[in-house]
This record gives C-alpha cells, structure tokens and sequence, in this order.
C-alpha cells in the first residue's frame, strides 16, 4: 500500500513539475527567467553593442508603436546628417501640410523657417508631428517618399515584423511593429553617438526670446529620473497604450529597453526602470573598440589614395553576465569585394569577435572618407615606382 502510495506521489510530482517547465519553456523566458514587464503587452531588453537579449515578452507579436515610429525617423534623419546632405544650421520652410500635423506638436506655421537642429530637437523632446513631417518633406519631397525610405531601412535592418504608413506614429490602418524591431532600430539610431544630444534634454526652448517662443519639456521622464537614461522616444495612442523605447548607460555598457502597451505612464516608467535595474545588477561589459576605432586598412591598386583606414562602424563590446569567467578572447576580420568609387561610410568589411568557440558579435567594418579612382598620371606613377623596385 506505502509502495502505490509513493509512486502516485511522484507521478503527480514529475506531471506537475512537467508543467512547470512547457510554460517556463512557453513563456519565451526559460526557467531560469521571470517577467520583467507583467503590466505590458511585449517587451525586450538588449545590450546595444552585441544586440543580446537579456530579457523578452512577446517580442515579435506585432503592435502599434505609437511615436516609437519616430525612432526610425530620426535615424533617417541622423543618416543624412552624417552624410552631409542635410546641416544642422540649415534653414527649413514649414509647409501648410507640416503645419497642419496634429497630435504632440511644436505649433509649426506655414510659412515658418526653422533650423534642422531645431526641428530636431522638438522631435526627440517634444515628440513632434509637424517637425517630423518637415524634415520628411525636405529629405524626400514629401512624407509618403519618406516613409518608402523607412520601409526600406525596415528591410536593410534585416527587420520581419515591421511596416510604416507616417512617420509620426499617428493611428494607420497597417502601421504596426514589435518590441524586438523597435530596439534593433534604437540600436541602429545609437550608432549615430550624437543623437543622445538630443533625446536626453530634459527642458529647453524653442525661437527664445520671441513673441512665440515654446517650452519643450521631454516626454521621457526617466531622462530627468533614472541615472544614466538619455533616450529615445515615448508614445501612446488610445489603442497602443503607453509605449516607449528607453536607453541607458552605466560603466561603459548601454542597454536598450522597450515596453508597448503598458496601461499607465507610471506602469510604463517603472516597468522601463525595473528593466533597467535588471540589466545593470546582473550584467556586465568589456569594451573593446570605440566608434571609428581603426581595425585594418585596404590597399586598392587602382585607388586614388593607396592604403585606406577601416573603422568600426559602432562601438563594440562582450556582455557577460557578473561572475561569468572569459575564457579567450579572438577577433578576426573578413574584408569585401570594393568597387571605386567608395563612399565614406561604406561597408567594407566586418569584424568577427569570439570567446573561446563562441560567437560574440559581428560588427559592420566601413571608411570614413570618399576614396576615388586613380587618374591615369597616378597609376603611370605607381607602375614606373614598381618597376625600379623590381630593378
């Protein structure tokens, strides 16, 4: 009798502790995790440098971004920046269209001029519609062109879950993203270091000292609450909730955090804060190469300049978790195939960076400066050098 008794009791107890372990294997986390964000639809919590995911909910599952839209906006807009197609001093016309924008705005007029690096600045603080719609207007013609841009980048990213009908977040019928693809985005926007001028401004002004000068004041509230927080971009409509897509940095590491669909703005912070907490109490970085780090060189033949510097792309880094022991760390490069010419910021190569067998991230290698054809005079030179040598 003791002998059925027992092995009923540890039936019931491999059944139960097998149910344990699918919705520990269902919840996306594994058994070892726990839910970060209970109040909210989905969220993600990455290491920028390599992209590893410390934490996930429902990452994929489509949802409205709301004005985390913006952050591809902005990235387009940092892209032409650093490209020299658009100057932060430049002066831009605010159409009657951009002027119309509802929503978060800055209360643009037609008519108006305003700096880049002003507009700028009202979409990563103020969140706003009518500046979104300028600099789209003046990068691509007009907002729908602008917005075939950002489904393009969507598609370069490599991204699945994504597609865009504005480029403010205003409710669109077939506009929606996921948490993974909102921080693979901040992650991109975060190679353009600058861009953290911006989004971590707590409070400033607009056209000071005038008749219509405005106060922005940052929707992102950690940026002024959390340490360490300088960024990105809140949103909420009715139907996304409250949503946003934060960024922090303490002791060289910078991580990513997004929440969607959170009910409460203060659900949404102290989700956002308890993430973050999460990634800085368990995790740690080595750092091993900084943005525009030189790696390697190319040596083109036929190039105007012979031997050509190639740089990281963006800052790169391990993550481990605290405690975690590294056991050999090995980089390897792998150049491309160029054609001349090649533009500054082309990639060229990419850096392959191990622990022992292990894969740690692979970084985009590029030039940082244009590099033409040889002319003809050049290259006559370089053949009757080759020729001497070989006398």
């Amino acid at each position: 009798m003791k002998k059925n008794v027992l092995i009923v009791g540890l039936l019931v107890l491999t059944i139960f502790l097998f149910n344990i372990t699918v919705f520990a294997e269902e919840s996306g986390h594994g058994k070892d995790t726990f839910d970060l964000a209970p109040s909210a639809k989905s969220g993600i919590l990455i290491e920028r440098d390599t992209g590893k995911v410390m934490f996930e909910k429902k990452a994929h599952e489509p949802l409205p971004p709301a004005s985390m839209t913006k952050i591809m906006t902005m990235l387009l807009i940092m892209e032409e920046i650093d490209k020299g197609n658009l100057k932060k001093n430049e002066m831009i016309r605010i159409s009657e269209n951009a002027a119309s924008m509802g929503g978060s705005q800055i209360f643009l007029e037609a008519g108006e001029e305003m700096s880049v690096d002003d507009l700028l600045k009202g979409i990563a603080v103020a969140s706003a519609n009518d500046a979104s719609v300028a600099l789209a207007e003046r990068i691509s013609g007009s907002e729908e062109a602008f917005v075939k841009r950002m489904n393009q980048k969507v598609k370069e990213l490599g991204l699945k879950n994504t597609k865009f009908q504005n480029v403010s977040g205003l409710p669109a019928k077939d506009h929606y993203s996921t948490a993974y693809d909102m921080a693979m985005m901040a992650k991109e926007l975060l190679s353009h270091e600058s861009i953290t001028k911006y989004t971590s401004i707590y409070e400033d002004y607009l056209r000071k000292g005038t008749d219509n000068e405005f106060w922005l004041v940052n929707t992102n509230k950690l940026v002024r609450f959390y340490p360490g927080v300088d960024g990105l971009k809140t949103g909420f409509t009715s139907e996304a909730k409250y949503c946003l897509t934060a960024t922090a940095k303490k002791n060289d590491m910078r991580v990513v955090a997004v929440v969607m669909g959170a009910e409460t703005p203060k659900e949404r912070n102290s989700t956002i804060s308890n993430m973050l907490d999460y990634a800085f109490n368990t995790y740690e970085t080595k750092k091993l190469f900084n943005q525009n780090d030189r790696i390697t060189e190319l040596n083109v033949l036929k190039a105007a300049k012979r031997k050509i510097d190639v740089v990281a792309s963006q800052s790169i880094s391990m993550v481990f978790k605290k405690g975690e022991s590294i056991e050999k760390l090995t980089t390897s490069v792998q150049l491309d195939e160029v054609k001349l010419p090649i533009k500054k910021g082309t990639k060229v190569g990419t850096l392959h960076v191990k622990n022992g067998d292990k894969s740690i991230s692979e970084t985009p290698l590029i030039i940082n400066e244009d590099v033409d054809k040889a002319s003809y005079f050049t290259l006559f030179k370089r053949s009757i050098q080759k020729l001497s040598k070989n006398d």
